[in-house]
């Protein structure tokens, strides 16, 4: 493609990235500016701020490239993104975690919760768990990032992870949340031109939205053959009921990432950076249209990239997507742009996945950084310093690890094959297990006591640690500790039970534990009780 067109339209878009984060900069003078953006975020700017870090590179790149093997069924999780990720999220959480977080003065959601139930304890824990877990989500979002730059300008991998990491790293540590946020805003306002284009041009390309759909039908004895002993019955149908592609799609993407998302660190706190309700009720409906644009097409497109290969591009005719982009999952998309799409779209295309992997990357490099500055070292250890200066400087290491994890994990993991979406609902998945319970009960219920919320955290960290270690086959099989301790690459080896997400059991076991110890411990101090549910109703 032309490199003078692909180059202009780079230098305007990382100039506007430029201009915002030097105007945060300028706006951030003390650590509520630079952890929650002064709490006075604009809900169109808050809105496509949590759409654009929900949705990230995993989402297009890793998902739907999973669309494109799966089919349509996929499309479930665009509902509950929706239902669930916005709806439910915005006014069942959103606005009672904004009041609270208020009324503790919580800058963080480990502040919130170690703050709520009086236990800086707790906070460093939960801080520890994220710190811990999110490299790998961040991680597998620079890969589909770094994937595409480097397919698209026919460069090296580890040349273009590097050029990516680089520059968000500049403008989360210079600017905060406010440059996380106002950015996101900008990146998420390109995503969705982007994606809303390339639905059109996709169908346009395919005769027509009637055609396109009837032609991948038309495909299913195609599917059968080669997916039909694991449940496969065609891209616009739903895999056979128990099979082991039913249990992946609806355990791991469809309630993995369904249902986690009311729990992630760094979508949570930005209900703390707007000042009222008002600007949450504002906001649903802009994210919501957001998250259906964005969620839902490339799990419309993924699947439309069978017909394409198979049919229409003569170097793969006869191959569907996983065998045209040699069973590496996270190629189909990449592969798909630039050798269906126009010059044009290639170069808007890749300043959308520049904005998808930035605006999700620039929330996870903060939240990881404000756990280990903010909630490990300065709450939890008691240690005394400049609290941006220490998040700053946790920032920088959680790139740092990031960076490795992403350059190491593509030969760790099956030659990357599969790895953007799974390490995607790795990380939904144990958020929701350690905290939805103990997140859901902070803000309803006033009675929940301290060893609640432990038992809750715990019981669902180490469940979801063990079935990822010990189970579920896609994990334990690589990570190589069963096999060494057991001799075999799952405990439950020979069942079904090896494609059930890590999820479907901890959440529950959380839930219950939860439950169970609410009436145990001793209930918190009444006035601090008062204090946490101010301006709240008794629901």
């Amino acid at each position: 493609m032309s490199m003078t067109l692909l180059t202009t339209v780079v230098v305007i878009y990382l100039g506007i990235v430029a201009y915002l984060s030097l105007k945060a900069y300028r706006q951030t003078h003390g650590a509520t500016d630079y952890m929650l953006a002064g709490r006075e975020i604009h809900p169109f700017v808050m809105a496509m701020s949590y759409g654009a870090t929900f949705v990230s590179t995993s989402a297009i790149i890793g998902f739907g490239g999973a669309a494109a093997v799966f089919g349509m069924s996929v499309l479930w999780l665009t509902f509950l993104a929706v239902l669930v990720g916005i709806f439910i999220a915005f006014v069942f959480f959103g606005r009672r975690t904004r009041r609270m977080g208020l009324n503790l003065n919580a800058h963080t959601f480990p502040e919130f919760l170690g703050r709520r139930f009086n236990s800086k304890g707790l906070q460093g824990l939960a801080a520890l768990l994220i710190f811990a877990a999110m490299p790998l989500y961040t991680s597998v979002v620079l890969m589909g990032g770094g994937k595409f730059i480097a397919e698209v300008l026919a460069i090296d991998y580890d040349a273009a992870l590097f050029f990516l990491t680089v520059i968000i790293a500049i403008y989360v540590i210079m600017g905060g949340l406010k440059a996380v946020m106002y950015t996101d805003a900008f990146q998420g306002s390109i995503m969705f031109t982007g994606l809303l284009t390339l639905l059109v041009v996709t169908y346009y390309k395919l005769g027509g939205v009637v055609v396109a759909h009837q032609r991948l039908s038309d495909m299913k004895e195609i599917a059968v053959k080669i997916f039909g002993a694991k449940g496969h019955t065609g891209w616009t149908a739903f895999p056979d009921l128990g099979s082991e592609y039913w249990l992946i799609v609806v355990t791991t993407i469809i309630l993995g990432v369904g249902i986690g998302v009311l729990s992630q660190p760094q979508l949570i706190v930005r209900f703390m950076t707007v000042k009222s309700d008002r600007e949450l009720n504002r906001a649903v409906l802009i994210g919501g249209i957001f998250i259906l644009m964005a969620v839902g097409v490339p799990f419309i497109v993924g699947p439309l990239t069978n017909v394409f290969f198979y049919y229409d591009y003569p170097e793969t005719a006869g191959k569907i997507a996983l065998l045209a982009a040699d069973k590496n999952v996270a190629q189909i998309i990449p592969m798909y742009i630039k050798a269906a799409m126009p010059q044009w779209f290639t170069a808007l295309f890749m300043v959308t996945l520049l904005s998808a992997a930035m605006s999700t990357l620039s929330s996870q490099f903060h939240a990881m950084g404000t756990s280990l500055g903010r909630d490990l070292y300065e709450k939890a250890l008691g240690r005394e310093g400049n609290p941006v200066l220490l998040t700053r400087v946790g920032i920088l290491f959680a790139i740092l690890l990031s960076y490795f994890l992403a350059w190491g994990l593509p030969n760790f993991f099956e030659g990357g094959t599969a790895i953007i979406a799974r390490g995607t609902a790795i990380f939904f998945g144990l958020c929701a297990a350690a905290f939805l319970p103990i997140f859901f009960g902070a803000i309803y219920s006033r009675g929940m006591t301290k060893l609640a919320a432990y038992a809750g955290f715990a019981s669902g960290t180490l469940v979801s640690f063990f079935w990822l270690f010990f189970v579920h086959v896609k994990e334990s099989k690589p990570l190589l500790l069963c096999h060494a301790l057991f001799g075999v690459d799952s405990l439950a080896e020979g069942t079904k039970w090896v494609f059930v997400d890590p999820l479907v059991v901890a959440l529950p076991v959380s839930l219950l534990v939860t439950l169970l110890c609410c009436r145990l411990g001793r209930p918190l101090d009444e006035q601090h009780v008062q204090i946490c549910f101010h301006g709240l109703k008794r629901d």
